[in-house]
């Protein structure tokens, strides 16, 4: 049995309902939250005449911390969530982490979803690297609880800073950064997702625990992949057709952060598949 967690949300309604269509679930990746999701969900609902709802995924942004984070947990939670605001059959969109917690689910509940909208993620063990740059968040984690440790710091620029000693992109840096909160002393900052519990975790976040002999979705689903990222190379789009044979891929160009690199393609991605359900 999993112990769930409640999910903290935001839940985005269209101007010009349809009352008869399916609501979107979003989920964010690894050290996002429901925030990062605001914008592009805002344009979907207002798109697609459906709402949309952004979660808070455990050990993230509102929601609650839990030691366990893998991904049967993780899909606990959505399941959860879904079935306590009677949804009825959302389709799901996850990016990164969020796109295995969907895929998870569905494979653990063929009758949870109406659709499946992967974002750059497949049904891949990361785990050794594979050139994904997963194998950063190792030091992501350690340096940010090194600007926890540091109780002298008083501005974001100096955790940018010493942020920018393990990542050179400032994007990322101000990504990372959202976690990072003052801490009510007025001495330093702290994170808001439990980093120790993260850390210990990176081996399930970057694994996959399936195996396509005992678990298969049979649903429409989508496979939107940032042609500048290593999430989703040439060889592993045999696995996505082993867990998820009816799957469609669709390339956009750009890198990992497909939301915020090429929101307009993403959204014109996302309504011809809901249109067609």
């Amino acid at each position: 049995d999993i112990e769930t967690v409640k999910l903290a949300f935001d839940k985005h309604t269209s101007s010009n309902p349809n009352p008869g269509l399916p609501p979107m679930v979003f989920l964010h990746g690894l050290f996002g939250s429901k925030a990062n999701n605001r914008a592009i969900s805002r344009q979907l609902a207002k798109k697609s005449g459906r709402d949309v709802y952004c979660l808070d995924l455990r050990n993230h942004g509102d929601s609650p911390h839990n030691e366990r984070h893998d991904y049967p947990s993780m899909a606990a939670d959505v399941e959860r969530f879904i079935k306590d605001n009677q949804l009825g059959k959302p389709i799901v969109i996850g990016h990164s982490m969020g796109a295995k917690a969907a895929m998870a689910m569905v494979l653990r509940n063929s009758e949870i979803c109406s659709g499946l909208v992967s974002v750059d993620n497949a049904p891949v063990d990361f785990t050794f690297g594979r050139g994904t740059g997963f194998s950063k968040f190792g030091k992501y984690i350690r340096q940010l609880q090194l600007i926890e440790n540091k109780k002298d710091i008083t501005t974001l620029k100096e955790c940018d800073k010493l942020l920018s000693m393990v990542e050179p992109s400032l994007p990322i840096r101000q990504f990372l950064l959202t976690n990072m909160r003052k801490d009510p002393s007025g001495e330093g900052y702290n994170s808001r997702g439990p980093l120790t519990i993260i850390g210990r975790q990176l081996d399930n976040i970057s694994g996959w625990p399936f195996n396509y002999q005992h678990s298969r979705w049979n649903g429409d689903s989508l496979f939107i992949r940032g042609t500048q990222s290593g999430y989703i190379a040439d060889e592993y789009v045999a696995s996505i057709g082993l867990f998820f044979p009816r799957f469609l891929l669709e390339d956009i160009d750009c890198g990992h952060w497909v939301t915020s690199e090429a929101p307009d393609a993403f959204i014109s991605s996302v309504l011809r598949f809901v249109d067609t359900d």
